[in-house]
């Protein structure tokens, strides 16, 4: 172990630059650099945050921040009265690599913490504290609705933001569409592979999912038609967009024709859209061919991150919307005020656009990784977050996925998604998801070991008993 002493601090510390950002983390980043090229080893001890502070002519507060800001990178650990000393490397005690959960990818160099405090602290400017800590109106305060309004611009163009609600995430959404537009015993009629938490709801309310024949451009029209005639149903839900879990993307021709089958039969048709702004050039909602047919959801969970718990609904007649208000108090009173303030903000700051447009990039490098290790078994669009595998025949999903399993790696099967039968039979595929794993060195790994084991026939083999 050695001590960093005053007259070798400029090896790792660079001259702060007047236009480099602020100053304390212009500190860190050079540690973190100095450890990145070996200048810094684990154990080492920096010199005391006046001795440095001194040395680079700054505040003490500064050197604080700085050394505040290395320890929340876990870079620094404090020993008490014997200093500071650069940490050991964190050991990653879990080995799965996880491929099941649809979450958006870490953008590159985006700090969620820095992000979190600028966009909280202009939060806390503009509304009083207190107003954040109490009970909200269902449905979202005006400016929450004129975010929602602005996010849903690119797919609309300028809305009345009283059409638009905010709820606590699409699941949300869903649960109350249903509630407030069917009945127990109705049919909703969706995809043979859809949404799982459709199935959910759905189940939990009495409601009956039958699904219609899908092909490579989603579903068929026809038979559509011929099911609406049939089941007489409440619900038609529909993700066209790079569709999860098949990524399909419903042609601009083919959602005119679905948007007039359902204005013919009568049937409302919800829109699930999370991946319209990080599809490329998606063709226009449903909604804007059938606006007083189709409710439009599009969640911030996957453009931006799970954690915000906001969704927008569009909803044109204002019966629905207040039948749909009073379904979702029945289970959600509101979003909380916290994280709706903080989209808002993020949304009308450009924050939102920011964050969103790296989530993009990053997602669109990830799926270039996925296609050039799996070759001929990667079925994308090339954006969106995850990616949709048929398997060889001497797999069943359901095998793969334990198999995998067995190899540290999660992935979710087909039977997840799986809505109904159809002529056409069911479909031998996994899903696999591109941001749930934060490091790429990681994920590449895991495609690797995945794309080996479906190159491999099964064996045999038998969990250890311990």
């Amino acid at each position: 172990m050695k001590t960093i002493q005053a007259d070798h601090l400029p090896v790792w510390l660079p001259r702060l630059a007047v236009h480099g950002g602020p100053r304390f983390l212009q500190i860190a980043d050079a540690l973190q650099a100095a450890m990145a090229d070996g200048s810094l080893a684990p154990g080492d001890r920096l010199p005391p945050q006046r001795q440095l502070a001194a040395h680079l002519d700054v505040d003490l507060t500064t050197v604080t921040r700085a050394y505040d800001e290395a320890r929340r990178r876990h870079l620094l650990e404090g020993r008490g009265a014997r200093g500071t000393y650069v940490a050991a490397p964190q050991v990653e005690l879990t080995s799965i690599l996880d491929l099941s959960m649809n979450t958006p990818p870490p953008p590159d160099g985006v700090d969620f913490n820095d992000l979190l405090k600028q966009g909280l602290s202009q939060v806390l400017m503009r509304i009083d504290s207190a107003l954040l800590m109490t009970y909200h109106l269902s449905g979202g305060s005006e400016s929450d609705r004129k975010a929602g309004a602005k996010w849903l611009k690119p797919m609309f163009g300028t809305l009345d933001s009283r059409q638009v609600l905010v709820c606590p995430g699409a699941q949300a959404a869903i649960a109350a569409l249903i509630l407030a537009l069917t009945v127990p015993g109705d049919v909703i009629l969706t995809e043979p592979t859809s949404y799982p938490g459709l199935r959910t709801a759905a189940t939990q309310f009495g409601r009956h999912i039958i699904a219609v024949e899908a092909d490579q451009h989603g579903m068929v029209p026809e038979m559509l038609a011929q099911a609406c005639h049939q089941h007489k149903p409440g619900l038609v839900y529909l993700n066209p967009t790079l569709q999860n879990p098949t990524t399909i993307t419903i042609p601009e021709h083919r959602r005119k024709e679905l948007a007039s089958i359902a204005k013919r039969c009568h049937v409302r048709i919800v829109e699930d859209d999370p991946y319209w702004l990080l599809a490329d050039a998606p063709p226009p909602p449903i909604a804007t061919f059938a606006p007083e047919q189709v409710v439009y959801i599009s969640t911030l969970s996957k453009c931006l991150t799970p954690g915000l718990r906001v969704a927008f609904v569009l909803i044109r007649d204002p019966q629905e919307r207040e039948r749909f208000l009073v379904a979702l108090r029945s289970f959600a009173l509101m979003v909380a005020p916290l994280t709706a303030a903080l989209s808002t903000q993020w949304i009308l700051d450009g924050s939102a656009d920011a964050l969103m447009e790296g989530v993009r990039k990053e997602a669109r490098l990830r799926h270039r990784m996925a296609r050039g290790i799996l070759a001929g078994r990667y079925s994308g669009a090339g954006d969106g977050l995850h990616v949709w595998i048929e398997l060889p025949g001497y797999w069943s999903s359901s095998q793969l996925a334990r198999a995998a399993d067995s190899e540290g790696i999660a992935v979710t099967p087909a039977e997840a998604f799986a809505t109904g039968t159809t002529g056409r039979g069911s479909v031998n595929a996994i899903r696999i998801s591109l941001g749930s794993i934060k490091d790429r060195g990681r994920l590449q790994a895991g495609l690797q070991r995945l794309s080996h084991l479906l190159a491999r026939r099964p064996e045999s083999f038998s969990a250890a008993v311990v």
